[in-house]
């Protein structure tokens, strides 16, 4: 897999090696998201919560002001903005230096975002929902870029287990999402952006079955096999739920960890997730073991 994501940051070339595990903290400024909605109302107490996830070992920063939790209600730009510029400013002031990254589906949050300090955008939509407007942003600005597979917006969604029946997918979920994502890969480089910018991210809880995310899960180096770096992004989701029977988002982190291990030992090095700390020190231990045997890095 790809050893490297880099990419043109607020303060110059940012790099995030990918020979270990690389850790993104979430920070959601919603008052709605699945799991920690209006805990980061409070820009300064969101900032905090940014500074203690830096400081338990966490190699990025993802901010949100709009909930992508299945049936949330959709965020204008203007309302974003409000949300994720004081948080991403009050970071930049007090000294951080460490990669940021917005998440947005809008043109303009995302500029925003980049004009007051971040250096990644992470698009759920793959650039559809703005007519490739963040990819033009990504490509004018040389900023990381994010791409997400999703089967239909937030709004229109059902949480994993909530499925009467497995959403179709032509050919199946992997080869769908693997086609899926090529072809917004293919659109981002037509548009300017510097492929080694890219991540790409099958989606995890977006328009999948219990079943079908743990199909993706077992098969993730057929989706690596694009060439680009790969993100998992299954903390704390309802398809955990599911198998562990906990219904309660922030009681699933063993399940978590077990997933975020399982695809490290695919290939997988970047990670999404709400409790830092946990996963830093899971995936540390998992790379300790893979290190020490001929079977390192292999199935």
């Amino acid at each position: 897999m790809t050893a490297c994501w880099s990419f043109r940051g607020a303060s110059g070339r940012r790099e995030l090696t990918l020979d270990r595990a690389a850790v993104i903290g979430i920070l959601n400024v919603t008052p709605d998201s699945f799991s920690d909605g209006g805990a980061y109302a409070d820009a300064a107490a969101a900032a905090d919560a940014a500074r203690r996830m830096l400081d338990e070992g966490a190699a990025m920063i993802d901010i949100g002001g709009e909930s992508t939790r299945p049936g949330a209600l959709r965020v204008a730009a203007d309302e974003q903005i409000r949300r994720v510029l004081p948080v991403i400013r009050a970071l930049r002031e007090s000294g951080c230096n460490a990669p940021l990254c917005v998440d947005t589906t809008l043109e303009e949050v995302a500029l925003a975002a980049l004009d007051a300090g971040a250096d990644a955008i992470n698009d759920v939509s793959a650039g559809e929902e703005s007519s490739g407007g963040t990819f033009r942003v990504a490509a004018a600005r040389g900023c990381g870029i994010i791409l997400m597979h999703r089967r239909v917006p937030p709004e229109s969604d059902a949480y994993s287990h909530a499925h009467a029946r497995d959403p179709e997918y032509v050919g199946g979920v992997v080869a769908a999402v693997r086609d899926f994502l090529s072809r917004r890969a293919g659109a981002a480089l037509e548009a300017g952006v510097d492929r080694a910018a890219i991540v790409l991210d099958p989606g995890l809880g977006f328009g999948k079955s219990v079943a079908q995310n743990y199909e993706l899960l077992a098969r993730a180096r057929e989706l690596a096999s694009l060439g680009y770096p790969l993100l998992c992004a299954a903390s704390r989701k309802s398809f955990i739920g599911a198998v562990t029977g906990e219904a309660e988002p922030r009681r699933r982190l063993a399940g978590s960890i077990a997933i975020a291990v399982m695809q490290f030992i695919r290939g997988v090095r970047l990670f999404r997730v709400h409790d830092v700390a946990a996963h830093v020190a899971a995936l540390r231990t998992a790379a300790a073991a893979l290190a020490q045997g001929p079977e390192s890095g292999r199935e």
